[in-house]
């Protein structure tokens, strides 16, 4: 279980994550070798409710920083404690960010140990907003990370977008690749997506790969990064 209890907070937003019941599991993101780790992204699990059910309940109470928060804090918690060496891609809603106390709270935490070790991944709802990616590029291009647009092709993230966020790496989503070994209508699709993508200069990650044939498909394609049931579940 996670535990906010020590961390350098103001009192009112510590009393909120510890209303949280949450644990996280880890999903490796692989390079095309399927066999090689390039990160692990970090999936909060509650105990007592669906990861969905809990974000459905606290936007409807306007408190989604507290989740943005809790994700922070509690996703590189859990992280250092299972001693991974590779990057950690964690979830931040698009529509928010860490405030400037609560960021100089996460450095003193966790300081030089998270500089170039760190995704952030824009999640795809419930809405964009511009003054909070940039607060998010500008922390983590300070430390040396990453930022990605998660679930393209499902939610908010479109090529204008993509464009104007201008991220490192760029994920799509599973309605994009399930199946693309046999539907033309998607190899073409997703194909003129890599095209563009690489041309701006950004990793492509095929997300929700559950088939062995439409990895071939998409190792053969030029994906850069793989993730899915098929090379690995969440643990």
């Amino acid at each position: 279980m996670i535990n906010f209890d020590h961390l350098p907070l103001d009192e009112d937003i510590l009393k909120a994550l510890r209303e949280l019941s949450i644990n996280y599991v880890f999903q490796p993101i692989f390079r095309p070798d399927g066999k090689t780790v390039y990160a692990w992204e970090a999936l909060m699990r509650p105990t007592e409710m669906t990861v969905l059910e809990l974000i459905d309940e606290y936007q409807k109470m306007d408190k989604l920083h507290v989740l943005e928060v809790a994700t922070f804090f509690g996703a590189m918690q859990a992280y250092f404690e299972r001693g991974y060496g590779q990057r950690v891609s964690i979830n931040s809603f698009p529509s928010d960010s860490m405030r400037n106390e609560e960021a100089d709270a996460f450095l003193e935490c966790f300081g030089e140990r998270i500089r170039g070790r760190m995704i952030i991944e824009n999640l795809e709802y419930p809405y964009f907003s511009p003054e909070h990616w940039e607060a998010k590029k500008v922390s983590v291009k300070f430390m040396d990370n990453l930022l990605a647009a998660d679930d393209f092709g499902s939610g908010i993230h479109d090529l204008d977008l993509v464009r104007t966020m201008a991220p490192d790496i760029v994920k799509l989503d599973r309605a994009l690749i399930s199946g693309i070994d046999h539907i033309p209508e998607k190899q073409e699709n997703v194909k003129e997506l890599f095209k563009s993508f690489h041309e701006m200069g950004i990793l492509v990650v095929a997300e929700g790969v559950e088939e062995k044939a439409e990895y071939d498909y998409l190792v053969n394609l030029g994906a850069d990064l793989f993730q899915g049931f098929y090379l690995a579940r969440p643990a």
